[in-house]
């Protein structure tokens, strides 16, 4: 997207990973730790408590399934739309192409999704659950998913600086898009008449093609699968003309 910034993207997002986790005494082990104490607590209550099915899945590896997805979702937005206001210096002083702090920001948020996948793999061998080969649409999913994330993030990063409201209206949607995503329970529970929010909505839609590949053993269902992409991609170039069009006053904003 942009070769001959490669060297600032990397040596962002890398600066990115680093001081999150500088003086921390378990440093990036809190990577791992945050989605799996998560992934702990809601299998006791979910399951145990409130007995939500997983269609034969265990539910520490279908809880897990959902729940990675969704934290890179919201973690790359949320820090994605402070990232203008916390780099407000290093605008001012030399230009380059804006996007490249958004990007280098979830491409940082990248490096914590694949860490923590690590424990999902660990926890299908505890389990002794199959791995097959549907399990390499995974990347595919997660591109687009990437997509996806990487354009809303222009959205919000450009509006949150012109208008600082925007963060506070963040954590109203996320936890009402929270419960109408199939992150703790199955699409299948879901009353038939209902289930037109999840062909709708692309994180649902990713979601249930990571559970697909991951835990069904099968391909996704290529036509949800095809509307996300499809919502992602017109997602993306308004998202490109929007931020084109803020952009230029960036500086005069900060």
């Amino acid at each position: 997207m942009f070769p001959k910034y490669l060297p600032l993207i990397k040596k962002l997002t890398l600066r990115e990973i680093k001081a999150r986790y500088k003086q921390s005494f378990l440093g990036f082990f809190w990577i791992i730790l945050n989605p799996f104490f998560q992934m702990i607590i809601m299998s006791f209550v979910f399951s145990n408590i409130l007995k939500f099915g997983s269609l034969g899945v265990p539910y520490p590896l279908f809880i897990y399934a959902g729940l990675l997805p969704w934290l890179f979702m919201v973690q790359s937005l949320s820090s994605a739309m402070n990232v203008f206001i916390t780099d407000a210096s290093l605008i001012k002083k030399i230009y380059f192409p804006r996007e490249i702090l958004v990007l280098s920001t979830i491409l940082a948020k990248t490096f914590d999704f694949f860490l923590s996948f690590l424990v999902f793999v660990f926890l299908m061998i505890f389990f002794k659950f199959p791995f097959t080969v549907f399990m390499f649409f995974f990347l595919l999913i997660f591109l687009i998913e990437f997509l996806f994330v990487y354009s809303l993030s222009l959205i919000l990063a450009a509006f949150n600086l012109y208008y600082r409201d925007v963060q506070y209206l963040f954590n109203l949607v996320i936890t009402l898009w929270f419960y109408l995503t199939p992150v703790i329970y199955a699409v299948d529970f879901f009353p038939e008449k209902y289930r037109i929010i999840f062909q709708i909505n692309p994180m649902a839609v990713f979601i249930n093609a990571y559970r697909e590949v991951l835990l069904g053993g099968d391909f996704p269902k290529w036509s949800s699968l095809g509307i996300g992409f499809f919502l992602s991609l017109i997602l993306f170039f308004i998202a490109k003309k929007i931020f084109k069009k803020l952009e230029k006053n960036f500086a005069d904003v900060i």
